[in-house]
């Protein structure tokens, strides 16, 4: 027997005109790429992504088409989520951090057919032109006073194409799993891959993402996604933010400290997200200039693992709450966010950090579970670690195009690559990429833990560990450190510091100081790269084991 409700589908066009009718008057303020702060509302976003939708459907835009951006988090890429998705064609956000060529393939292989562009992405669009095979039009999100000549001379004009359309428009209804985004992936090997969000599931992710124990989003919120609308759709705030009726703050481009600060300060931003090298930065701002943040309340850190430092350097300096999330492109993104528990609030801050440092717990939704190398599910003790498997209704079941083949393992589990720990409290620890874990003797060391560690020295800016061949242990860790400008430390004093935190086993053998670690597109350390650097790399442990 079936229910008897309405079954209205779950479509994006509805969240836009959720916020246009309900929250009109609330601003949306962006730092434009021109450089003027914009403002308007709710209630104009949606006027003109209904124009947007009407001028993209002129350029022969229809259902199923890929129309791609390269462009930041700003009130013109805001409102091509909904003008795009709302008319049943795909958005597709390419992000302008990856190399040339494979921007270049990644376009192709969506086959975009209109490519929409910020100017700060000029330079690199005239070399990339005669790479696009499928691109009919190309449209740059400025005004006509802004439009460059040379090459893009013959570009369309975004500005123009909306003041020649009106907003009488309905919104068109289709099934609600009709494919909605598209975002490429850079955390495979390989080619990126693509994931191809649905109507329907990203209604639901962003429902999840307005929860309390999630971002907690409402229409007495400010929020200033820092992360770029090009990785997994600004972590589903892109969405969420005119869901939940709150006023959202676009920072544009400049995503320097003292820019954001500008923004967070002036606006009065309630919440904000962004991965760690964002928050270093701000950090590292604010204690320059004596600056504090009277109106955040809470800032979530995803992407890659957020060192406790940070977490007690918001908490305690700023009076912060960090959300520690984790997540991936292939899960919409969201997975866990690291609230505490009822209880745990009445715990001295030490034993809270145990929690905070986590990834956190699953979001409704989302089933986790961790798997050894045989596929036979571990122990929830917080000991056991090993592969883990998520499943759930905004998790992906395939790449674009058949990518990679069959993704799923029995019963619909996605393996995410990642090595993790899950205690009886529900809390998940991602330990290391699978492909990253350091094996040692026949045990499994985290780098990430012992990355954290070693971040929490006052001298160390930033640091990485990879593992090194060994003749008796297989691999053993070594820490690659980058100093903080003017400041001093060495070896031996990094290597005390660590003693004390870490099993003597897991201590790194060596200590190799650099000028910088590369970095991915999405902002996490490139251990491919260093391990390609140290691959010739003796220990001095390895040197008196062969002796």
């Amino acid at each position: 027997m079936l229910g008897l409700m309405q079954n209205r589908p779950l479509l994006i066009s509805t969240i836009i005109d959720y916020a246009a009718t309900y929250h009109r008057a609330t601003e949306i303020v962006t730092r434009t790429v021109e450089g003027p702060i914009h403002r308007y509302t709710y209630e104009t976003a949606r006027t003109r992504a209904k124009r947007a939708t009407k001028a993209l459907n002129r350029l022969g835009v229809g259902p199923g088409d890929r129309v791609g951006t390269l462009a930041w988090n700003t009130h013109r890429h805001f409102e091509l989520y909904f003008g795009v998705s709302g008319m049943g064609a795909i958005l597709h956000t390419l992000n302008p951090r990856l190399f040339p060529e494979q921007i270049a393939y990644i376009a192709n292989h969506a086959e975009d057919k209109v490519l929409l562009v910020d100017l700060t992405f000029v330079p690199l669009l005239e070399g990339l032109l005669p790479l696009l095979k499928s691109v009919a039009h190309l449209v740059l999100l400025t005004d006509r006073a802004h439009m460059p000549g040379g090459k893009l001379a013959k570009a369309l004009c975004y500005e123009d194409l909306l003041a020649a359309e009106d907003d009488r428009l309905d919104w068109p209804e289709f099934d609600e799993r009709t494919a909605s985004s598209l975002c490429y992936t850079s955390g495979t090997t390989g080619n990126p891959k693509g994931v191809l969000y649905g109507h329907r599931s990203t209604v639901l992710h962003s429902m999840a993402a307005c929860m309390t124990d999630v971002f907690g989003l409402s229409a007495r919120d400010c929020i200033l996604p820092v992360v770029p609308m090009f990785h997994a759709n600004a972590w589903g705030i892109a969405y969420a933010a005119p869901m939940s009726g709150a006023k959202l703050v676009l920072p544009g481009p400049k995503l320097d400290g003292a820019s954001v600060y500008e923004l967070l300060d002036g606006e009065r931003v309630t919440m904000s997200a962004g991965v760690p090298t964002v928050w270093l930065m701000l950090l590292d701002y604010l204690k320059r200039e004596g600056k504090q943040l009277p109106h955040m309340n809470r800032t979530a850190i995803g992407g890659s693992a957020a060192p406790p430092s940070m977490i007690e350097a918001f908490e305690k300096d700023y009076g912060v709450t960090v959300i520690h999330a984790w997540g991936m492109t292939e899960m919409s993104p969201l997975g866990t966010t690291g609230h505490l528990k009822g209880q745990m609030r009445d715990l001295p801050y030490e034993q809270q950090m145990h929690y905070k440092a986590k990834q956190g717990r699953g979001i409704c939704g989302v089933e986790m579970r961790i798997v050894d190398d045989a596929g036979k599910e571990l122990p929830r003790d917080g000991k056991a670690f090993g592969h883990l498997m998520v499943r759930g209704p905004w998790i992906t079941a395939g790449y674009f195009k058949g990518e990679g083949g069959n993704v799923l393992h029995e019963d619909g589990w996605f393996d995410t690559g990642d090595v993790a720990t899950l205690d009886d409290e529900g809390y998940m620890q991602i330990t290391d990429r699978a492909k990253d874990v350091i094996k040692s003797g026949g045990e499994w060391i985290s780098s990430i833990d012992v990355e954290n560690m070693a971040v929490g020295h006052p001298a160390v800016a930033e640091a990485a560990v990879i593992g090194v061949a060994h003749p008796k242990w297989d691999e053993r860790p070594l820490l690659v450190i980058v100093r903080k400008p003017g400041v001093e430390v060495d070896k031996p004093e990094i290597l005390r510091f660590l003693a004390s935190r870490l099993a003597k086993w897991w201590l790194p053998d060596d200590v190799a100081f650099v000028d910088e670690i590369p970095h991915t597109a999405t902002g996490k350390i490139q251990k491919v790269a260093l391990r390609e650097r140290f691959k010739d790399y003796v220990l001095p442990s390895a040197g008196r084991a062969a002796d």
